[in-house]
């Protein structure tokens, strides 16, 4: 009987050189998916930008990738993605665990993201994780020609994360 080989995983920072799989990811997983410039742009500004890696060296595959930005006593999330075909394996989980950590080492007290409405997917994986609706941004995402969607507005408060 052989046993399964476990594959090595790491949530390491996201660099320049790792945009061109980030864009593939972000072009798969959205219809209006987030711009080589938006990522240029965040990774210039300092923003925390952490990418999951499987595997090592020239075999290493791109899973996932989150970025933050820091606020006075909070962080808040603009853009956490899972390869669409590797979706439903816990890796989003993964990612808020390693942006919890970062946060609370940050010395940061609550998370706070916008989701799209119609991402109920998304919407029950933070409400699973401790992230409780807060709000609604009316006309907050950009959803087809002279078209825009709400946002559900998020928080969660780091004292009461797993």
């Amino acid at each position: 009987m052989s046993a399964q080989l476990q594959v090595a995983r790491a949530v390491l920072p996201l660099r320049l050189v790792d945009l061109d799989a980030v864009l593939l990811i972000e072009q798969q997983a959205y219809a209006f998916p987030w711009t080589h410039g938006n990522f240029v742009d965040s990774l210039a500004a300092g923003y925390e930008a952490w990418a999951l890696w499987e595997g090592q060296g020239q075999q290493a595959r791109l899973l996932g990738y989150f970025l933050a930005m820091q606020g006075v006593d909070e962080m808040h999330l603009l853009n956490i993605t899972v390869q669409p075909a590797q979706q439903g394996r816990g890796l989003a989980r993964t990612m808020l665990d390693e942006l919890c950590t970062r946060s609370r080492m940050l010395g940061r007290t609550q998370i706070w993201l916008e989701v799209r409405h119609s991402n109920e997917r998304a919407r029950r994986v933070y409400q699973r994780y401790g992230f409780a609706e807060v709000g609604l941004r009316r006309a907050y995402y950009p959803a087809g020609p002279g078209q825009r969607e709400d946002a559900v507005l998020m928080s969660l408060n780091l004292g009461e994360t797993p």
